[in-house]
């Protein structure tokens, strides 16, 4: 099985410590980490990663924000949104902004795991 590369991007480091250590136990490799929606497109550009874990809310340039950006710049990128937001409107704007699927914090592999593969 060829490993499935990742990029992470938030603005908390335990969390994408927490999704680092769920990933890898799962085979996938951990590309590269964004603290913000900048890095993110930066890094995506760079790395062209196979899939993309995104916040919503984060400093410099929000996910939703993001997510436009590397869909307009590789309109095949697969993005699954990572939110710790109850606000189902921000789910639903980053989904209509292209993200695939999301995960509510607090993760539990078993769900991560599960929204990764679908995507």
């Amino acid at each position: 099985m060829t490993s499935r590369r990742v990029l992470i991007s938030d603005d908390a480091e335990y969390v994408r410590l927490a999704l680092r250590r769920i990933l890898s136990a799962h085979g996938w490799e951990v590309v590269g980490e964004a603290e913000n929606g900048a890095q993110a497109v930066a890094l995506y550009k760079e790395l062209l990663p196979d899939l993309v874990l995104m916040d919503i809310e984060m400093p410099e340039m929000d996910g939703i924000s993001a997510i436009r950006a590397i869909l307009q710049a590789s309109p095949g990128a697969k993005i699954v949104v990572c939110t710790a937001m109850s606000k189902h409107n921000q789910i639903q704007e980053a989904v209509a902004a292209g993200a695939k699927d999301f995960i509510v914090k607090p993760f539990r592999d078993e769900k991560v795991w599960k929204t990764l593969s679908a995507a």
